[in-house]
């Protein structure tokens, strides 16, 4: 591999699966994803070349696979036979191709190394900054503590559930769930990612039924429930709603992250005053194939460089095709430290109830969560109150060490959640 240069950069580490040696495509990708092409050029100097070209620093070879992951017309063209190779390969990119610029970075870490001909699977699986480099994003201004803060909730998960149904709710029906949410001691609420400002009651109508309903329950409560408003939108849509946000006293807003786009998303945290909640709706169709997109860890990092303060990581047990494996490496991903900006707040959500409280708390061994249920809390048997409260001593359970049923014995909310909602 290559030698150490006096020069600051930043590491990429891929998954890889290649037609030719995984030694030649970790330079070929170098290469494209620099100063080089496919061609030698007259223009790439030896002294461009250690100022501008990515470099090679390691190739770890997995076993070969006897057919490609993904198709390419490139190897079908070129008449390719045998197996195709693999591996995990770490590549140093010089700082100074990229500066403090999100999509620059997508394009040399994501962009067209997808597309070349010879790579049959390629998965972006983590990055690595220097802090000093990290230092020039904003980075997220809550984040796990600056949420518990606007939140007033310390010590426990922060409980919550979302707007359902998720599209077409008047905004007079929507302040009716909320102040029944509210009633009931929730900590948070959130917009569906489906709704933002539809033109059969638009967000301004919402934003109004809305706020003065959580701003009696603050005065009853003592802190303000958190509600995440969808502002999704153009760019100048979602600074105009932050702003009528703010305004009316509300604590967080929600964007669609994937379809914001990251510029759009930096931009937003460098006007906003309140929490970004980012959903990452769409984020399957970056994952899911596991020779193809990008992991969550990689993914994260570069939303923390973005600056949002709370981002999904799915359930357990969830409706959705991720493993139980998988969100609990993500969680722990967002808590993890990361050149020197600040942990994310984990957002624990689809198909949740107050049974997932013990193995959620087990495995990522805190209370650093938002721990969502929709169903679980609004589709309780005993009513909305019973379900905030079930997940409540479903928590309490689990921090104590406590099995469920034992504890439910003596607390109703708990013990018909466990009647209802556990599977036979």
């Amino acid at each position: 591999m290559s030698q150490p240069v006096a020069r600051p950069e930043f590491i990429a580490r891929y998954f890889v699966e290649s037609s030719v040696p995984s030694e030649d495509i970790a330079q070929v990708i170098a290469g494209e994803q620099s100063s080089g092409t496919f061609l030698v050029l007259p223009g790439e100097t030896e002294a461009l070349k250690a100022r501008s070209r990515a470099r090679v620093l390691k190739v770890d070879r997995l076993p070969p696979a006897a057919e490609p992951s993904l198709a390419s017309a490139y190897t079908a063209r070129h008449g390719h036979t045998g197996s195709f190779y693999r591996a995990n390969i770490d590549i140093a990119f010089p700082v100074e191709n990229v500066g403090a610029n999100l999509p620059s970075l997508l394009a040399t870490v994501a962009g067209n190394l997808f597309e070349l001909g010879e790579v049959t699977g390629l998965r972006l699986l983590d990055l690595d900054l220097p802090s000093d480099y990290a230092a020039q994003f904003l980075g997220p201004a809550f984040g796990v503590e600056g949420t518990r803060t606007m939140a007033g909730v310390y010590g426990r998960p922060i409980i919550g559930t979302i707007i359902k149904p998720s599209i077409g709710l008047s905004a007079e029906e929507t302040a009716v769930l909320v102040d029944g949410l509210c009633g009931a001691g929730i900590d948070f609420i959130k917009d569906d990612e489906l709704i933002a400002d539809p033109p059969y009651e638009r967000f301004a109508a919402r934003l109004a039924a809305v706020m003065p309903v959580l701003h009696r329950h603050a005065d009853r409560l003592g802190r303000m429930p958190m509600y995440a408003v969808n502002i999704s939108g153009s760019i100048d849509d979602m600074l105009r709603r932050h702003d009528a946000v703010l305004a009316a006293g509300g604590t967080c807003v929600m964007a669609s992250i994937n379809w914001a786009g990251f510029a759009a998303i930096a931009h937003l945290r460098q006007h906003a005053q309140l929490p970004i909640h980012g959903h990452r709706n769409g984020w399957g169709a970056f994952t899911r194939h596991p020779a193809l997109g990008f992991s969550f860890n990689a993914y994260q990092k570069l939303w923390r460089l973005a600056g949002v303060d709370q981002l999904h990581v799915n359930g357990l047990r969830s409706k959705f095709w991720e493993p139980d494996d998988s969100v609990i490496e993500s969680a722990r991903a967002l808590l993890a430290p990361f050149a020197g900006l600040s942990p994310l707040m984990p957002v624990s959500s689809s198909g949740q109830w107050a049974g997932q409280a013990p193995d959620l708390f087990a495995q990522l061994g805190c209370t650093d969560v938002m721990h969502l249920a929709g169903g679980g809390i609004i589709g309780h048997p005993d009513g909305v109150a019973a379900g905030v409260t079930s997940m409540r001593e479903g928590w309490e359970a689990a921090v104590a060490g406590e099995p469920l049923h034992t504890y439910a014995a003596t607390r109703p909310a708990l013990r018909q959640a466990l009647a209802h909602f556990a599977p036979v």
